[in-house]
């Protein structure tokens, strides 16, 4: 996410923390260079113009050049006025006392409107709430069967315009059948086009009549940069949108849209999608993504995914079995299921502090480990599973002709496991003797 724009601003605050002495050209010099990177990550003008200037108005105000550590207190300022560019704090959706709120999804074709449509079914199903999706984008009707497919598979109910039926007259009975089923959220999948045209725009604002939305949100492609915050500009002439929802974070997205939106539009940004499963949809948090832009991590966002993923009852078992050294096979394979929950491996490094760097430098982490990983160790029986010091050469052998591995991988599992239960057998020993033990 923002590899490119992460990667400049870290070059530029290395040279900042390396000056022996900051003076007030040389800050000027290295925030001349942080506009350059924003302009490069599709930044609107004006916006990286003023976002430099109150960096630097406010850098000199605090007398940051008699500090201790005056590189690190720009990177501070940076920091902050980074959180107020992106909109300070979490929006997401308003609450309702009124249900069922309904919520118009807009923006052009190809945006994402129909997965993020889904994807906030799942989010708030997720929150007890009980939501139903409607197929109102009758141009396409691949889109309509996107839509069904898409909410079959995670058990929401989906409304489709009956043969003949216009979206204007859809639009109320799918709201009138909401309120009689108890569904209190109804999601509109709405019509889109290559480019914003009148058409499309009537036919919004007729809807929004009808069905009295609670909220309306623009869905933006995060890649298309500057472009997003054009058409985000149309839309609010005409719908006066609620806040923008930015897709695709997770391929090569430059920034522009994320970092120009707020101060263009007055808009906030309130979703951002992160993945292509259907869960892989985030509350937008100005200060945590302020951090992951400037390399520093979001530990809250990793630990929230975690929570989501691991069961309360079983991360207490696992905890005493860690506590006691009581560690085997079984729960190894268990703790590697739990993590691919939460996403992504090269997601999850990103989140903790400096870790980044490590892809930013050309270093990866292997998907496919865990899965080989895993496939040799369902390849073992129960019982060596609970023993694994009874795998001999023979039984090295079969499990690894078993997952499709070598034997020298099921070796290096081994090792890795064996290298686990000896530090859990360290620490053990060590609080035994009041110790505080870190085995790494």
């Amino acid at each position: 996410m923002f590899d490119e724009l992460t990667s400049r601003l870290e070059t530029v605050f290395k040279k900042l923390r390396g000056y022996g002495k900051l003076t007030e050209q040389n800050m000027r010099d290295s925030l001349r260079e942080v506009r350059r990177a924003l302009l490069e990550a599709d930044v609107n003008y004006k916006v990286a113009k003023d976002f430099v200037s109150r960096v630097e108005e406010e850098a000199l105000g605090r007398e940051v050049l008699k500090s201790l550590t005056p590189g690190q207190q720009v990177i501070g300022v940076v920091h902050e006025e980074l959180i107020r560019l992106l909109g300070e704090k979490a929006t997401g959706l308003k609450p309702s006392s009124k249900p069922p709120a309904v919520i118009l999804i807009v923006g052009l074709q190809g945006s994402g409107k129909t997965t993020f449509t889904t994807k906030l079914a799942v989010h708030l199903r997720r929150k007890g709430a009980k939501p139903m999706v409607v197929a109102a984008d009758l141009k396409r009707p691949a889109a309509i069967e996107q839509l069904k497919i898409l909410a079959d598979s995670v058990n929401v109910r989906a409304l489709v315009p009956e043969k003949g039926e216009s979206v204007l007259e859809a639009g109320p009975r799918a709201v009138a059948e909401a309120s009689e089923t108890g569904h209190d959220w109804v999601l509109f999948d709405t019509a889109g086009r290559m480019h914003v045209d009148e058409e499309m725009m009537s036919e919004l604002s007729q809807l929004k009549e009808l069905v009295s939305p609670h909220e309306i949100l623009l869905v933006l492609d995060g890649m298309t940069g500057q472009d997003a915050v054009n058409v985000a500009s149309a839309f609010e002439k005409t719908l006066d949108f609620d806040g923008a929802v930015l897709t695709k974070l997770d391929g090569d997205a430059r920034g522009g849209a994320a970092l120009s939106l707020r101060a263009v539009t007055g808009k906030p940004i309130k979703f951002v999608s992160v993945g292509e499963k259907l869960d892989a949809l985030e509350v937008f948090h100005p200060d945590r993504m302020a951090s992951r832009i400037l390399g520093m991590g979001d530990i809250v966002s990793l630990v929230e995914k975690a929570g989501q993923a691991v069961d309360a009852e079983r991360a207490l078992e696992m905890e005493r079995k860690l506590s006691e050294a009581d560690f085997t096979l079984e729960d190894f394979l268990e703790q590697l299921k739990e993590v691919k929950k939460m996403g992504p491996i090269q997601d999850l490094v990103e989140m903790i502090p400096g870790f980044g760097k490590m892809k930013r430098a050309g270093l990866s982490l292997d998907e496919n480990a865990l899965v080989r990983v895993e496939a040799v160790i369902n390849s073992m029986t129960p019982r060596e599973r609970l023993n694994p010091t009874i795998i001999d050469g023979s039984r090295r052998k079969r499990i690894a002709k078993g997952s499709g591995s070598s034997v020298q991988e099921v070796n290096k599992v081994l090792k890795q496991f064996f290298h686990i239960q000896k530090l859990l057998r360290q620490m053990k020993r060590g609080r035994r003797k009041g110790l505080s033990f870190l085995p790494f």
